[in-house]
């Protein structure tokens, strides 16, 4: 039955518009996103296990894990396979995940939430992730940043539908559930009902991109664009570099260095962003933020690194993928020092600086695939791009480790004052350092590694 996915049963008619993919890629990125919003239930998901906080946490914490290594092991089938086969399997994992963890939830059993949700979702995630993006990358060589922006925007715009519907679907399964209320808290049942809901919900509306995505014919190039325009630009190559041979070469390493760091400072605020704004204006023991201020500070983090996935990954088309993350890694440096410094002065300037932080950090995820695209050319960029995700798993399990292990040290939750995170950080932005060094010395990649060469123009438009 796959056989109908393939590569060659998806390639673009004549006179197909390239506009009509980004529609599809969002309709994956959008569903997957979900995974930002797992917060929303997670109380209730305590409460119906009669378990711990990090023992709920623990399947996010799986899924993103799965994500990197999905991505990484799978990224050349998802090249060979083409776009359509792979966010076919991508909506058949994604769905899955919900309906194991909705069985899991029906029948108390932890470990069945562990192996849906967090698995077979977190597989579900990373061929998702990775399949859209490359794509895309193909029909836009002209503007691979805005391209991957439109996508990756949706990625982080997924939590901000999935949020609020979440807490609709629970108050309609559950009356008790009042979604006004940040301790109200959802039963089994509704939780279950939630579960299959999502499940077949996101299966249908990504099936919409599975249909309608296209890949390019050979020597398709957009009208009026001049291949050797590439050349003009440096640090972009129009040869083409293997996955096996790009894992081989110290750019990918170095590129690997800085999506880790600028995802470990990311995640630094975007962990603790609700705690964070309270603790930051705790006097006597009483914080000046309500809890559903809080609440919308998250809202309003989840709209700056939405944005921010799209402005600055379509700024780096303009400016290059270099200079875009010196503006990342530099300006997080400086916007951490100061939230650190300043941030408990007033709730106004603590919002704006937290907000452009995850702004770069959106940001960084939306350019990376760009950034393997000018090194390393498009011949296998999806399989290079899940190969790189996995600094995002490594990520996914540091930041937490770190501003957690801190605020540990620092006293307990609910008591904590702006001083008990400056240590967390202050390390934030040394680890933001490593990351601008790490750019600094990126070069292109040694013509070693490039495969046989082929007609150049025919290789960009590929």
């Amino acid at each position: 039955m796959l056989s109908a996915f393939d590569r060659a049963h998806s390639v673009a008619p004549e006179g197909y518009s390239r506009w009509l993919i980004p529609p599809a890629a969002l309709s994956v990125h959008l569903c997957i996103g979900q995974v930002y919003a797992t917060s929303v239930y997670k109380n209730s998901l305590v409460q119906h296990f009669d378990t711990s906080q990090t023992a709920i946490g623990i399947i996010f914490s799986i899924a993103i894990v799965m994500l990197g290594l999905s991505a990484a092991v799978g990224g050349t089938w998802v090249e060979s396979s083409g776009p359509r086969k792979a966010m076919f399997v991508s909506a058949s994992f994604w769905a899955s995940g919900f309906l194991v963890g909705a069985l899991g939830i029906a029948t108390a059993q932890l470990w069945l939430l562990y192996l849906g949700y967090g698995v077979l979702g977190g597989i579900g995630l990373g061929i998702g992730y990775i399949s859209p993006v490359s794509t895309l990358i193909k029909w836009f060589p002209d503007r691979p940043g805005l391209a991957t922006g439109l996508a990756i925007m949706g990625f982080g715009g997924g939590a901000l539908i999935a949020g609020p519907l979440s807490r609709q679907l629970m108050s309609l399964y559950d009356s008790d559930y009042d979604p006004n209320v940040a301790t109200s808290v959802a039963d089994g049942s509704a939780l279950t009902w939630l579960f299959v809901t999502l499940g077949i919900g996101y299966f249908i509306i990504m099936m919409f991109g599975v249909f309608n995505i296209r890949v390019p014919r050979e020597g398709w190039k957009p009208a009026g664009w001049d291949p050797a325009t590439v050349r003009e630009k440096s640090l972009v190559t129009t040869a083409q570099v293997s996955a096996s041979n790009a894992i081989r070469t110290l750019p990918f390493w170095l590129l690997w260095i800085v999506l880790f760091c600028n995802v470990t400072a990311g995640i630094g605020i975007l962990e603790q962003a609700s705690p964070m704004i309270q603790d930051f204006f705790r006097v006597d023991g009483e914080s000046s933020v309500a809890v559903s201020a809080a609440a919308g500070f998250v809202g309003v983090l989840s709209l700056f690194n939405m944005a921010g996935r799209f402005v600055w990954s379509s700024t780096s088309d303009l400016i290059g993928r270099k200079p875009i993350y010196m503006i990342y890694l530099g300006g997080g440096m400086v916007l951490y020092v100061l939230l650190a410094l300043i941030g408990p002065t007033a709730t106004a300037l603590f919002v704006l600086l937290a907000g452009v932080i995850l702004s770069f950090y959106g940001g960084g995820f939306a350019t990376i695939p760009a950034y393997l695209r000018d090194l390393f050319g498009t011949y296998q960029v999806g399989a290079i791009h899940g190969r790189l995700l996995t600094a995002w798993s490594a990520a996914g399990v540091a930041g937490p480790l770190i501003i957690n292990g801190f605020l540990d040290a620092q006293g307990k939750p609910g008591t904590l004052t702006a001083d008990a995170y400056r240590p967390a950080l202050f390390t934030m932005v040394a680890l933001l350092a490593v990351g601008f060094i790490a750019n600094l010395l990126v070069r292109p990649v040694p013509s070693r590694y490039h495969e046989p060469a082929k007609d150049e123009e025919e290789e960009v438009a590929a």
